[in-house]
């Protein structure tokens, strides 16, 4: 089973945890973006994007036999850091919409550009099936 480490007085983090234990089986989920299987990015710029990422990353965890209960950690890769503080509570919306009340440890950062040029964000996931 995985714990969330949180140190005595520490405030408890906002939309992410400060770090996890965890064991059992890793899944390693690649850098992936918010395109569809057909590679078509939706319409809605980063919110839309986001979304489609999170879905990628379930369907990945969910091929073994992992669901959002066992993500541990996430990088995520944003082109544009303004964009991204200005969708927050729409991402929370989705997150929660998705993903519910877990938390995973998580890093943010800043990138000159994805791969693909079209995308805002890429997401990196480790998970952990006890």
């Amino acid at each position: 089973m995985n714990r969330v480490l949180l140190p005595e007085g520490w405030p408890r983090p906002k939309g992410y945890s400060n770090g996890i234990v965890a064991e059992g089986r890793m899944v390693f989920v690649a850098g992936l973006i918010g395109w569809t299987p057909d590679g078509a990015f939706p319409d809605g710029g980063f919110v839309a994007q986001f979304r489609q990422t999170i879905v990628n990353t379930l369907a990945v965890l969910a091929e073994a036999g992992a669901g959002p209960e066992h993500m541990v950690r996430m990088t995520w890769y944003v082109v544009d850091k303004r964009e991204y503080l200005a969708c927050l509570r729409e991402i929370g919306a989705v997150w929660r919409e998705l993903i519910g009340p877990h938390y995973p440890a998580m890093a943010v950062v800043e990138v000159g550009g994805l791969i693909e040029d079209a995308a805002r964000i890429e997401i990196e996931t480790t998970a952990v099936i006890g």
